[in-house]
């Protein structure tokens, strides 16, 4: 029986990862590079740390981290994420039903726990959601698995019990090695890996229509 849904929060609850990859890219090209914009997709799924570790590299080391996470933070003050605008249909909706029909959510990203907790509030969700868990706050980010583990354990539940909702390779390998089913959200636009996947949908609605037929199933087996 499925008990929890653990959300990953940029590309499935809200349209984002294209809105970063442009900002990204025109930070980058501000700094002098002038390398192809397919190795900032490397960064997908990763934390700022290991982003802006990717971003020195890809500047040749001619410019600090410490420069480069200072521009960043600058431009996304004067260019805020427009979480709201960005949100992916059906997730208010979606998240409040699964949430009515007794299943625990959480969201666990990649992002720092203050950012999650900004978008979650502007799209009007954060009260579906039971936790938060940043990978900042566990010893490993994804795609170690200790993201969904811990959030896992602070809903006192077994992984057979967890569902891991993803789009990134990063996040579907963590969520696996979690011990967790992974549900995908398909999306070839950033030549993201998703066939290790257990489940392949096309949105929210999809994921929920699955949860639904999975604890149909088990409470016929149960009975």
């Amino acid at each position: 029986m499925i008990k929890a849904v653990l959300f990953d929060l940029d590309g499935i609850l809200f349209d984002s990862e294209g809105f970063y990859f442009q900002g990204n890219l025109t930070q980058l090209k501000e700094l002098g590079y002038t390398g192809s914009e397919e190795e900032l997709l490397k960064g997908i799924g990763c934390t700022m740390d290991k982003i802006y570790a990717l971003y020195y590299e890809l500047l040749n080391k001619k410019v600090s981290i410490d420069e480069i996470q200072r521009r960043n933070e600058e431009y996304y003050e004067t260019h805020p994420v427009p979480y709201k605008e960005l949100m992916f249909d059906g997730v208010d909706i979606i998240t409040k039903r699964l949430k009515e029909n007794g299943i625990q959510l959480a969201c666990c990203s990649s992002s720092p726990y203050d950012i999650i907790e900004e978008a979650l509030k502007e799209m009007d969700i954060r009260k579906n959601f039971t936790y938060i868990q940043s990978a900042e706050e566990v010893d490993h980010p994804k795609p170690f698995p200790d993201v969904y583990v811990s959030a896992c354990e602070h809903l006192h539940l077994l992984p057979e019990e967890c569902v891991v909702y993803e789009d990134s390779d990063f996040g579907i390998e963590s969520g696996k090695r979690a011990g967790m089913r992974v549900v995908c959200r398909i999306d070839k636009r950033f030549g993201q890996n998703q066939s290790k996947a257990d489940v392949m949908v096309k949105d929210i609605y999809g994921l929920y229509e699955w949860i639904e037929r999975e604890n149909a199933y088990a409470g016929s087996i149960k009975n």
